[in-house]
């Protein structure tokens, strides 16, 4: 066992009231999130006012291609940090740093083949989306930018899912506040000050990133040895490896096979021109604030449902999901309460008031997608909560119903529908990936009942 110098920094969702349990280790990751979607507003509203709506829609072009690449490597880590949760859960602190090891390892290999595959396909991955030329200059600028800070943002987010698969959540809010703040000062210095254009937004993403997963690796060394190999334990582990990329590449796959949906829908939507891709941008980030509250309740679920596995208890994860929902249900209220009235005030802090064609479209997609929300409430909750009990592959799935139902949405909805079209896309993606969800979970607590006893 390790000892009281070693855990402190530790915490086990395994004991206590679920919803409490769930919401204490939530509300750091959502008020982190909430965070980094104020600091994407507001590198919105730099772009979108000081340099232009045409520089809006090349750092929104850019978004859904980040979506497909990053997913792929921030999902595989949060996979690489379930057999740590559970093996924290079991009390297994040596097989937990084995674990550490080789993820170190594969997230290392990760980073130099994506950041090197991206890089060099830069101007062909915009070319397939069908980017407007009048934006593409910008957008090539701000994605290759992007694409350079790969390594630094998988660092960051194999380290913050180690802190997190043994209950602390609370640092890695405290450095995404360190890094927002140092990523907004850089704005106002490359942009504002300096007259950068959207590479000073770009140049200013890279160093925050550098710098989150520098204070999480210094976090971790100094604070939490538990997590850190020693020895033997550092060995390369096939059999580990092997239950890593089990874990790990299903959900790396499942947030790319979302996104490249998404990726289709944005295609579609850059056809019908620049004020919708604009309007979709702005859209999307104040969706994103709203709906990362849910995200993170999902992600809470994966740290709680690996450990209580590893701890063998199987009615507390099934109590812990129900506390979950209704959750979601009380943030749902709050969210209508805020969006239907405010949506248009919302978009018009994005771009002048002039530009009433931006804010009435992304105003429009704002309140239709927020009478879904609950659908989106139980796909996430769902979804992680089958990956923190190892089952990836089912929640991968999950990710190929969303792709199914983006893709239809961009192929018949938006050529009769256009921006209404685009504004039902999220909706339909939700409901079809819990058709899916709600019968696995259910056949997944069964199979659990029988292993468990």
């Amino acid at each position: 066992m390790a000892s009281e110098g070693q855990t402190q920094h530790t915490e086990s969702m395994t004991d206590g009231a679920p919803s409490y349990a769930i919401l204490k280790f939530a509300i750091p990751l959502i008020l982190g999130y909430l965070l980094q979607q104020t600091y994407l507003i507001i590198d919105t509203i730099i772009v979108g006012r000081w340099i232009g709506v045409g520089a809006l829609a090349a750092v929104g072009v850019s978004s859904s291609i980040m979506f497909l690449i990053m997913g792929f490597c921030n999902g595989s880590c949060a996979g690489f940090a379930i057999p740590v949760a559970q093996a924290f859960g079991a009390g297994d602190y040596r097989k937990m740093r084995c674990y550490v090891s080789n993820a170190m390892r594969i997230a290392l290999v990760l980073a130099i083949v994506i950041t090197l595959l991206s890089c060099f396909l830069c101007d062909k991955i915009l070319q397939m989306v069908n980017t407007p030329k009048d934006v593409f200059n910008d957008a090539y600028i701000f994605l290759f930018l992007q694409f350079c800070a790969i390594p630094f943002t998988i660092a960051y987010n194999l380290l913050s899912g180690q802190i997190r698969a043994l209950g602390n959540s609370k640092q890695p809010f405290y450095f995404l506040i360190a890094s927002s703040v140092l990523n907004i000062l850089l704005d106002i210095v490359f942009i504002l000050l300096c007259g950068m254009g959207v590479e000073g937004a770009g140049i200013a993403t890279l160093l925050s990133q550098v710098f989150a997963s520098l204070l999480c690796w210094w976090f971790i060394k100094r604070h939490m040895s538990i997590l850190v190999p020693k020895g033997d334990e550092r060995q390369f582990d096939n059999k580990k490896i092997s239950i890593l990329l089990n874990n790990g590449v299903p959900m790396g796959l499942q947030f790319s096979i979302t996104s490249i949906g998404i990726i289709m829908l944005q295609s579609a939507n850059n056809a019908l021109g620049t004020v919708y891709v604009a309007s979709f941008t702005v859209a999307i980030r104040i969706k994103y604030l709203f709906t990362c509250v849910l995200e993170n309740i999902g992600v809470a679920m994966a740290t709680y449902c690996g450990q209580n596995l590893g701890a063998k208890k199987l009615s507390r994860i099934k109590t812990g999901i129900n506390d979950a929902m209704w959750l979601m249900l009380a943030y749902f209220a709050i969210t209508v309460a805020i969006i239907y009235p405010f949506a248009d005030n919302m978009m018009m802090l994005f771009v002048n008031g002039n530009e009433q064609d931006v804010i009435l479209n992304a105003a429009r997609l704002m309140r239709i997608s927020n009478w879904f929300y609950p659908a989106l409430g139980i796909l996430v909750i769902l979804r992680y909560s089958i990956q923190g009990l190892g089952y990836s592959n089912l929640s991968m799935m999950s990710g190929v119903m969303e792709m199914i139902a983006r893709c239809g949405v961009s192929i018949w909805l938006v050529p009769i529908l256009a921006w209404t079209g685009i504004c039902y896309a999220d909706p339909v993606a939700w409901i079809m990936a819990d058709i899916f969800l709600i019968p696995a979970y259910f056949w997944l607590v069964k199979r659990l009942r029988k292993q468990l006893g």
